[in-house]
């Protein structure tokens, strides 16, 4: 005779056993599975943005996972790279960091929220960017020594505009200033289009710009182009000679990469390096990075990336010291 207390027990067996196979196939879901967030500290549409969406595309085809950019501009990257720093350390947030976030901004701002070097784990760098020397059309130099000439002639006379204080072009304008021996006037700008277009009328005498940056300018001859800060010439701009030819072991450019918040399991690093590093071998990607100035960086371990970044923390961070540069 059946008491009626079977069935109700066979239920809650039933939902018992459901709720354990629930938690079970949770449980078995892994990082690997979910889609990866990546924080991009600047804003949507700008070269920073552009350059990060680019690279993405071959590596999350390789990962068999949904990379989702989460723009977080502000404060030169420290807005972005300090919620990145914050995030769990699982594999399934990630951050596009630069010189700027992990070179410069240590020695620029005095306080930050966040420790670069400890914060994070490199993954793999993406790209290069090479920066030119640009000087306003009606300057009657046409190379590289007479402007260094012209400019000791004129000690604290000339001028140059950068993309605001503590950007890539300010510092390297520095660099530039310190080897050449020159007294240059800084003025800051509120992003590069404006730099861009004060060079372009005369207002100010020369930039140091990055080359996705000056692009327009360069190609329209609003400007005139004398040389790059690469350490050889560039394939796509052959016929322009390095800063290095008139002052030796100048070498600048900017640099981007991957990040993982410290404690992403090494495993997880390993796998995602191999992915952004073998995305960096499509030929679509080459070819849309080189036509924004940029380059794809070499291949590195997280390891060599890792030490790459202390030998840039140092060159950068000498420079934003000696530049005077300093932001709250």
């Amino acid at each position: 005779m059946q008491t009626g207390k079977g069935p109700r027990l066979t239920r809650r067996g039933a939902m018992a056993a459901g709720l354990l196979l629930a938690a079970g196939g949770a449980r078995a879901q892994t990082a690997a599975d979910r889609p990866i967030r990546l924080i991009v500290p600047f804003l949507a549409g700008g070269g920073g943005d552009t350059l990060a969406r680019l690279s993405i595309g071959p590596a999350q085809a390789r990962l068999g996972q949904t990379i989702v950019v989460d723009n977080r501009p502000g404060a030169g990257g420290n807005v972005g790279a300090e919620v990145a720093a914050r995030a769990a350390p699982d594999g399934t947030t990630l951050f596009y960091g630069t010189n700027g976030t992990h070179a410069i901004n240590e020695a620029l701002y005095p306080r930050l929220s966040f420790r670069p070097h400890e914060d994070f784990i490199p993954v793999a760098p993406l790209s290069r960017i090479v920066l030119v020397v640009l000087v306003k059309r009606d300057l009657r130099v046409e190379t590289l020594p007479e402007l260094i000439a012209w400019l000791r002639a004129r000690p604290g006379q000339a001028s140059y505009g950068s993309a605001g204080n503590g950007t890539t072009g300010h510092i390297a304008a520095e660099m530039f200033r310190i080897a050449a021996g020159v007294d240059i006037q800084h003025v800051p700008y509120r992003g590069n289009a404006a730099a861009m277009t004060d060079l372009a009328a005369g207002r100010i005498d020369m930039a140091i710009e990055l080359i996705p940056a000056a692009f327009a300018a360069m190609q329209n001859e609003a400007v005139r182009t004398l040389a790059v800060t690469s350490a050889t010439p560039l394939a796509t701009h052959p016929n322009l000679p390095t800063v290095a030819s008139v002052l030796p072991g100048f070498e600048v450019s900017a640099w981007d990469g991957i990040f993982a918040p410290a404690g992403t399991p090494a495993a997880m690093v390993a796998r995602l390096n191999e992915a952004f590093t073998a995305g960096l071998r499509d030929e679509a990607l080459v070819g849309a990075l080189r036509a924004r100035g940029a380059e794809p960086a070499p291949a590195m371990s997280p390891e060599a990336f890792a030490a790459f970044i202390a030998t840039e923390r140092a060159r950068w961070g000498d420079a934003v010291r000696a530049s005077g540069a300093q932001l709250g």
